[in-house]
C-alpha cells in the first residue's frame, strides 16, 4: 500500500504512465468510464473494460469489480482497471499517490486533498493548488516537463504534427449516430478509402498510412468527434507500442513522484 498509485483515466497517455510506474515497481490501479472512447486502443489499458484483459509491451491489465479486487490484482503484479467514473476507489483505499490522466483539458474534481502526492497531466490544472505537480503534455520543447508552480501550456486544439500532417491525420464523425469501423488498427489505408461509418455515412481517410487508432464499434458519437487516427509514417509496429509522447509524460510523472517522496522512502523503493 505504501506506493500504491491510482490513475484517473486509462487512455493511451495514461497507460504509458501506468506502464512506466508498473515497471518501476509501483502497484497501479486505473479508473475508467463504462464505455471508454479511447482511440489508440491497442496501447490503452482502458480496452480491458471491453475485453477483460489487455497486454501492452508485456504488462497486463485486468478488469476488476471493486476496490478490494483492484488492490489484490495490483499487488499481484497486474494493472487493475476499475469502472469508476468518480474515482471512488481513492476514498476507499486512500492511496498515497494519485495521478489525474483523464486529459479532459479541465479539472473534473482533482485537488491536493486526495492524497499525499497528487500529479495532474496537461492543461486545466494549477500546480500548487489543484495538484502538487503538473506534467506538460503538449508536444515540443517542454513535453514531459514537471511544473511545480503554474499551469501547463494551453490546449491549441490542433493535433500534433507528423510528417507535416496535423488535422489531416484525424478521422472525425460526419454526423451524430452509432460508430462502426471498417478497418482494424494496424491496417494500411489510402487517401479516399472508407475507414469507418456513422449510421451508414462513410468516413474517408484524408491521407495514406496505417490506422494507428480507431474507436470501439457501436459507440454513440457526435458530429466532429474524433473517432480515428492515421499515422502517415506507415510503420505498423508504432500502432502497438507506447508512443514517444506517452513515454516522455511518464518520465515526468515518475520524476515528480520521486521528488515528492521523502528521501528515506526513495531509498526503500530502490532497494
Amino acid at each position: 500500500m505504501r506506493h500504491l498509485v491510482v490513475i484517473k483515466g486509462a487512455g493511451d497517455l495514461a497507460s504509458g504512465v501506468a506502464h512506466r510506474l508498473h515497471q518501476a515497481g509501483f502497484p497501479v490501479i486505473m479508473t475508467e468510464i463504462a464505455r471508454p472512447t479511447v482511440i489508440r486502443r491497442a496501447v490503452a489499458f482502458a480496452e480491458a473494460v471491453y475485453s477483460g484483459t489487455i497486454t501492452v509491451e508485456g504488462v497486463t491489465a485486468r478488469l476488476v469489480t471493486g476496490p478490494e479486487e483492484a488492490l489484490t490484482k495490483a499487488l499481484q503484479g497486474e494493472i487493475a482497471v476499475l469502472v469508476d467514473p468518480r474515482a471512488e476507489v481513492i476514498t476507499a483505499l486512500r492511496p498515497p499517490i494519485v495521478v489525474d490522466a483523464i486529459l479532459a483539458k479541465t479539472n473534473l474534481g482533482t485537488n491536493t486533498d486526495l492524497a499525499p502526492i497528487v500529479i495532474a497531466l496537461g492543461p486545466g490544472f494549477t500546480a500548487g493548488r489543484d495538484a502538487h505537480a503538473v506534467v506538460e503534455t503538449r508536444r515540443g520543447h517542454y513535453l514531459g516537463r514537471v511544473i511545480w508552480q503554474g499551469e501547463a501550456l494551453p490546449n491549441t486544439g490542433i493535433p500534433g504534427e507528423v510528417m507535416g500532417y496535423t488535422e489531416e491525420r484525424v478521422l472525425r464523425a460526419p454526423a451524430d449516430g452509432i460508430f462502426m469501423g471498417c478497418k482494424a488498427i494496424g491496417d494500411p489505408v489510402t487517401a479516399g478509402e472508407t475507414v469507418a461509418m456513422v449510421d451508414g455515412v462513410p468516413i474517408a481517410a484524408r491521407i495514406s498510412g496505417v490506422l494507428r487508432g480507431i474507436l470501439h464499434d457501436e459507440l454513440e458519437v457526435t458530429i466532429r468527434m474524433k473517432v480515428g487516427d492515421i499515422d502517415p509514417r506507415g510503420e505498423r509496429d508504432y500502432c502497438f507500442t507506447i508512443s514517444d509522447k506517452a513515454r516522455a509524460i511518464a518520465g515526468g510523472v515518475l520524476e515528480a513522484i520521486l521528488h515528492l517522496t521523502p528521501s528515506p522512502e526513495n531509498k526503500l523503493m530502490l532497494e
